[in-house]
C-alpha cells in the first residue's frame, strides 16, 4: 500500500441525520455482518483513516467514517454543553441504528478513543471489539478532571485554559489554521523543554514548525480546509465537558470487558497506561516507534496491528 494517499480515493462524503443532528459521514465497503467505525482525534478529521479505509474494506468490513459534531461539515451545535459525552456517544449508537447494526467494532484515535471507551461503557452491547491508539482508558478519579488538571499541570496546561479562558483559543487557532496545523502535524521532533504559555496557541503563534511533517502538503490541505469550514471552536468544546462527563460517569461500572487492542506510539508525549489490565481486563498492547499520530505517521504497520489483531478475535 502506498504511502502517499494521493493515490488512496477517499469516500464521498454523506450526510445522515442521528440523535437530532447531521454527520458527515464516508463509508466504503459492503453493508455487511462486519461493521467497523472509525472515530478521529482532535484537531483531525475522518481524512487521518485515509489510510486504513481501503485495507479493511478488502478484509471484508462496511467502514464507517464519520465527521464527529463539531468537524467538518457535521452539525456544530452552539450549546457548549451538546458536545458532553452523552451527545458524543449517541451520534455514534445512532449511525448503528441507521445502517441497522445492533453492534460493530469501533476504533478511536486520541479524543475518537476516549469517545469509544465511553460509548463501551454507556452502551456496553452496542460495542463486540474496541481498537484505541494513542489515548489509554482514563479511570474516573476522586476529582473532576479538571479540576485535578489545573492542581497538577496549572492554568497554561491546554485541557485547564480551553475550560477556564472561553473563546481565547478558540480566536487565536481561528486566526491561524494552515500554520497552527501545518506546526503540529510534525515528527521526529528532538526533545527540548517546555516552552512557558499554552502549547495550542504557541503552535498557532510558531513562525517555524520544528521536526518533519507527517503529511504531505496535498493531505495537509484536506485538515486546512475542513477547518476553514467548521472553525475550531465545535472542536475544543469537546475540551470544556470533561468535567460534566466525570459526572455523567458517577454511577456507571468503571469495568471495560470487551476484546480490546491498545496501540501505543513509542515517540508520544501521552503516558502509556501502566495498570491499564486492571480495567480492560480483556486488553492486548502494542507499540509502534512513532510519535502521537500513529495510523498516519506509520499507516501500513498500523494497519497490519490492526487486521492481525481482527484476526485472531474471529478465529
Amino acid at each position: 500500500m502506498s504511502k502517499n494517499s494521493n493515490s488512496i480515493e477517499f469516500p464521498k462524503p454523506k450526510m445522515i441525520s442521528v440523535n437530532g443532528i447531521e454527520l458527515e459521514v464516508f463509508e466504503a465497503g459492503q453493508n455487511s455482518s462486519k461493521p467497523i467505525v472509525l472515530c478521529h482525534g482532535f484537531p483531525e478529521n475522518a481524512f487521518s483513516w485515509r489510510f486504513q479505509i481501503p485495507e479493511l474494506v478488502k478484509a471484508g468490513y462496511h467502514v464507517i467514517v464519520p465527521n464527529q459534531r463539531g468537524y467538518g461539515n457535521s452539525s456544530r451545535p452552539t450549546e457548549i454543553t451538546e458536545y458532553a459525552i452523552q451527545y458524543l456517544t449517541g451520534d455514534l449508537v445512532g449511525l448503528l441504528d441507521h445502517y441497522g447494526y445492533k453492534d460493530a467494532t469501533f476504533v478511536g484515535h486520541d479524543w475518537g478513543a476516549n469517545v469509544v471507551w465511553n460509548l463501551a461503557l454507556f452502551y456496553p452491547e452496542q460495542v463486540n471489539k474496541i481498537i484505541n491508539l494513542a489515548l489509554p482508558y482514563q479511570v474516573r478519579g476522586e476529582k473532576p478532571w479538571i479540576e485535578w488538571m489545573e492542581e497538577i499541570f496549572g492554568e497554561d496546561n491546554y485541557f485547564v485554559h480551553f475550560n477556564r479562558q472561553y473563546g481565547v483559543a478558540d480566536a487565536k487557532l481561528d486566526e491561524n489554521k494552515s500554520r497552527f496545523l501545518r506546526n503540529l502535524f510534525r515528527k521526529n521532533i528532538p526533545p527540548t523543554p517546555p516552552k512557558p504559555g499554552m502549547l495550542m496557541i504557541n503552535l498557532a503563534e510558531a513562525e517555524k514548525p520544528i521536526g518533519e511533517p507527517i503529511m504531505s502538503e496535498s493531505e495537509l490541505a484536506v485538515y486546512i480546509s475542513a477547518f476553514e469550514t467548521s472553525g475550531f471552536t465545535g472542536a475544543i468544546n469537546w475540551y470544556r465537558n470533561l468535567d460534566r462527563n466525570w459526572h455523567l460517569l458517577a454511577d456507571v461500572n468503571p469495568i471495560i470487558q470487551h476484546p480490546t487492542l491498545m496501540i501505543y506510539g513509542e515517540q508520544d508525549t501521552i503516558p502509556k497506561s501502566e495498570n491499564l489490565a486492571d480495567s480492560v481486563p480483556n486488553v492486548e498492547v502494542v507499540s509502534l516507534e512513532c510519535g502521537h499520530c500513529i495510523q498516519q505517521e506509520k499507516p501500513e504497520e498500523t494497519t497490519q496491528v490492526i487486521l492481525k489483531w481482527l484476526e485472531q478475535q474471529s478465529s
